[in-house]
């Protein structure tokens, strides 16, 4: 048995068949709920697996999974590992030039899509002749012409539900991909094995990692249950597929949502005594802080252990309003990236005021990005790790050279975060490289500043970008969104208010007051937005 994560997953359902594995909650007010057993999923996703085989798909082609969360994500993404299929996350908010481009770039054989976005698929198609093999979740409106592929309720009744699969491998591959607000996005080409160790912390993300693949179940068989995972965001983005597998690995119970609704997501906390919840920073975090205090007050969050946000920060003043309201909960920011997995989790004294550090595993390093070498204390240098790490970017040499590299027998992967990493080995991470204002000769990076901004009472969120400036080369620009009833503060409350946090080239100079911020599904910040809103705003 290798670090497969089929294999894994076969472990875990051998010991503990009759162990609820995961729970869908339809909203708002369907009350529709669906609760499958270890042994019900296993032979769900044998079902698509055998289907997807006997349609042609081949191991080591790509199937792209274009949905909204459901129990069919979670088991074509099982299905595709049994059956040695590449899974390929799909952002389901790309239109069909976007669409077309990554159905393309990820060469997908074959596409599970909601019966939603029937008319993006269709209209994608004639652009991407490689995809072959379709097969469509829910049903069409009546008199709509036929959808194109294959119905996926009448694919799963023709699958087998036994096992009765080939070898499997380590090296076999999955794939995330990532970005699109700043770029076009780029496939994380992954070996299993190292995604098992450095996304799913080798079985045991808090603590020591298994030595050998059968000591995953020998773990689950000899530990108990009572812990539920619920991974808020959007299963197509890494963080919360790999949150789900992270339960799967432990044995315990994973609860999803179709979407995001805050009061749904209090509700099922109550109801299905939830322990740990992720999402993806204020953006996800705020929404659960009003609700709780005005519609939901008194909702039971005391089996509420942990709330992890991965890919955005949770603000030092949105925390503390949430502890008020859960004084009982461990709140987590983690550092990773689709790139390296996981690196680390900040320290308490993360803020405004000493900014984000990080207490990073031994693998991550803060290194010059031109010799690869550790930097000295204090100065600057990107967030890189060694060992388990991705084999490239599919389809991107180019990228791919410019982002991994080889050095003492070791693969590394080069993050875009700029950082300083201090005498005791904590790591403060400044922000992205490429989001990184110049202004005067002096860096400002947006992350900073959006936490400064935060801690404003009117505040509800914002994002940081730059504007070209005829005499500071560009200034920090700050795109506002305010709280429900607040009045519109001025440029001066805003720069009075950071200076007490920030040095004085980091506070706006601009203000710009917007209804809502665009941010991605996941609550992840959509910088190229932003800088246009306020570039216009400027003119």
């Amino acid at each position: 048995m290798e670090y497969n994560l089929a294999d894994l997953f076969e472990s875990v359902v051998d010991v503990v068949p009759g162990r609820e594995a995961l729970v869908y909650i339809d909203h708002p007010g369907t009350g529709a709920e669906r609760r499958l057993t270890y042994a019900e999923l296993d032979a769900a996703a044998n079902r698509v697996a055998h289907h997807l085989m006997d349609s042609g798909v081949r191991p080591g082609e790509h199937l792209g999974l274009h949905l909204y969360n459901g129990v069919e994500y979670v088991q074509t993404v099982l299905a595709c590992l049994k059956a040695r299929i590449v899974p390929v996350n799909v952002n389901y908010r790309y239109v069909e030039d976007e669409l077309a481009y990554l159905y393309r770039d990820a060469d997908l054989a074959a596409l599970v899509y909601d019966a939603e976005f029937t008319d993006r698929v269709a209209a994608a198609l004639p652009r991407t002749p490689a995809l072959r093999h379709l097969v469509r979740v829910g049903g069409t409106a009546p008199g709509a012409a036929p959808p194109p592929g294959v119905d996926f309720t009448d694919a799963e009744a023709a699958g087998f539900p036994e096992r009765g699969f080939p070898p499997r491998s380590a090296d076999d591959q999955f794939i995330i991909y990532t970005g699109g607000t700043t770029g076009m996005p780029k496939g994380v080409m992954w070996r299993q094995e190292d995604l098992f160790f450095s996304g799913l912390g080798g079985g045991a993300p808090t603590g020591e990692p298994v030595s050998a693949p059968e000591e995953l179940a020998e773990r689950v068989a000899a530990g108990g249950e009572g812990i539920t995972f619920f991974p808020t965001p959007p299963l197509m983005h890494g963080t919360s597929t790999l949150t789900a597998f992270i339960g799967f690995n432990f044995g315990q119970r994973v609860v999803i949502h179709r979407k995001f609704v805050p009061e749904e997501v209090l509700r099922t906390i109550e109801k299905e005594r939830v322990t740990s919840v992720s999402l993806v920073g204020d953006a996800m975090l705020r929404p659960l802080i009003d609700a709780l205090g005005g519609p939901m007050k008194g909702t039971d969050c005391s089996s509420l252990f942990s709330v992890s946000s991965s890919g955005a920060i949770m603000s030092e003043t949105v925390r503390e309003q949430f502890q008020a309201l859960v004084p009982t909960v461990l709140l987590l920011n983690n550092f990773g990236s689709s790139e390296s997995g996981f690196n680390g989790t900040a320290t308490p004294d993360s803020g405004p005021e000493k900014g984000f550090r990080v207490r990073v595993n031994s693998r991550t390093q803060v290194v010059d990005p031109a010799t690869h070498e550790p930097v000295a204390a204090g100065e600057p240098g990107r967030v890189a790790q060694r060992g388990h790490v991705p084999l490239g970017y599919y389809n991107d040499p180019e990228k791919t050279a410019e982002t991994f590299f080889r050095k003492g027998g070791e693969r590394w992967v080069l993050l875009g975060d700029m950082a300083t990493v201090d005498e005791e080995g904590v790591v403060t991470v400044l922000g992205r490289g490429s989001q990184c204002i110049n202004t005067g000769g002096e860096k400002v990076y947006p992350e900073e500043v959006e936490q400064a901004l935060k801690s404003h009472p009117d505040v509800y969120d914002a994002l940081v970008a730059g504007v070209p400036d005829a005499t500071w080369g560009n200034h920090v620009a700050a795109v506002v969104q305010l709280r429900r009833g607040a009045e519109p503060p001025s440029l001066e409350d805003i720069q009075t208010h950071c200076r007490s946090r920030l040095a004085g080239y980091k506070v706006p100079r601009q203000l710009v007051i917007a209804e809502t911020i665009q941010r991605s599904p996941s609550g992840k910040a959509d910088y190229r937005w932003a800088r246009g809103v306020a570039v216009r705003a400027d003119r």
